[in-house]
């Protein structure tokens, strides 16, 4: 009979998602979820789809059902490059690698860049997918402190000062889990650092284009092009379904990321790619973003509201301008994981924070808190109940 002994060493390293895992209950009638991670369904352009799908059948013909180039669809990466510039960036087609999802790219850049041992350093606390891409291929993680401007950069320095970094991981704008973005002049600081130390930094942005009000920071990628891979996503603007990732890399890297996807899946799905430049080239995506911000702005609002209404005074909570989080955290002693079960059987539900730090020991008081797929009124409710939860827990 076969037996474990047929697995490779490095499946001790991977495991199933704790928050995938906690999300298998949310299914429960009744429940209110502000647990998950997800676009709302109605964030879905499904009549616009219907129309670029016969634009792209029209426009490419057979080119759009068949093999491509492992770097990406010609079009898709030419539309791309207008839209890093409107991002203040500036990039070639070929500096730019399509994948299935930014979870595509992350798992190549622990393919191509960890040997088991080397040094990541991520924010405290991180975005959970990225640790789950890297852990196969084995490196170590030391984390960086972080306030309510996310990254400090004296953390950042000392961080490098002190041990032999391969690659920086950050999320600078409006992060899972937190939700907080970092200031431009802090960007700038993180540059310089990272071109100083001439350390490499993979900058992880799902969420930028989602900016409720106030005004749009650079990506790091254009304070230090040489030194910074930018990972952007089509999931949270268009549908995750498509699985349609990209970035915008230093020649070095894009070349072994492209040699690393051959090895995988060849190509990323040629129709999703023509259907995304499409998107792109109409002139959709501002327009169906402008749709997704009037949807979650006013949840992002109620949710606001309502913390500051029913939560402990002794609980602190970020205030984002955008993306699809809110991070809260309680004072030394509580317990979220606990909290969690509570109100989950009172069918209400967060996430515990503890899951987004590499130290098990830390974020124990923390909970990150999703708006997107619940109404105002059922986020004002579960707000409420996991409140009463904390209260009585006191």
């Amino acid at each position: 009979m076969i037996d474990e002994r047929i697995l490779a060493t490095r499946t001790s390293r991977m495991g199933a998602s704790a928050i995938r895992e906690i999300l298998k209950v949310l299914g429960q009638p009744g429940m209110v979820s502000l647990a998950g991670g997800i676009p709302a369904p109605d964030s879905f352009p499904l009549k616009l789809i219907s129309e670029l799908s016969d634009i792209v059948l029209e426009k490419y013909g057979p080119k759009a059902l068949q093999y491509d180039l492992t770097e990406g669809f010609i079009p898709l990466r030419e539309a791309l490059v207008s839209e890093m510039a409107r991002k203040g960036v500036t990039a070639t087609v070929n500096d730019i690698i399509i994948s299935s999802g930014s979870q595509g790219a992350l798992d190549a850049m622990g393919k191509i860049l960890v040997t088991p041992g080397d040094v990541v350093a991520v924010e405290a606390p991180t975005y959970l997918g990225a640790i789950q891409a890297f852990n196969p291929y084995g490196p170590k993680y030391v984390r960086m402190d972080t306030d309510d401007d996310g990254l400090i950069p004296e953390a950042l320095e000392k961080v490098l000062s002190e041990h032999a970094v391969k690659f920086v991981y950050l999320v600078p704008t409006f992060q899972n889990p937190t939700g907080r973005t970092i200031p431009r002049a802090r960007r700038e600081k993180i540059a310089e650092i990272a071109k100083a130390r001439n350390v490499l930094i993979v900058e992880d942005d799902p969420y930028g284009t989602l900016r409720f009000k106030g005004e749009a920071i650079p990506p790091l990628k254009a304070f230090a092009p040489d030194h910074v891979v930018y990972m952007g996503s089509f999931s949270k603007v268009f549908s995750p379904g498509l699985r349609l990732g990209y970035t915008v890399a230093p020649p070095l890297v894009a070349k072994w990321m492209t040699l690393a996807k051959q090895g995988v899946d060849l190509h990323t799905c040629t129709f999703a790619q023509a259907l995304a430049a499409e998107y792109l080239i109409g002139g959709h995506l501002l327009k169906q973003v402008e749709k997704i911000i009037a949807m979650y702005a006013p949840k992002l609002e109620a949710m606001l509201e309502a913390v500051e209404e029913h939560f402990p005074e002794d609980w602190k909570y970020s205030r984002p301008d955008g993306g699809m989080f809110v991070w809260a955290e309680g004072p030394k002693g509580v317990d979220t994981e606990k909290l969690y079960g509570q109100c989950v059987a009172r069918k209400a539900a967060f996430v515990p924070g503890k899951f987004f730090y590499t130290n098990p020991e830390e974020g124990l008081a923390t909970m990150r808190l999703n708006y997107t797929m619940a109404s105002a009124e059922q986020i004002r409710w579960a707000i409420g109940v996991i409140a009463e939860v904390i209260k009585e827990n006191r």
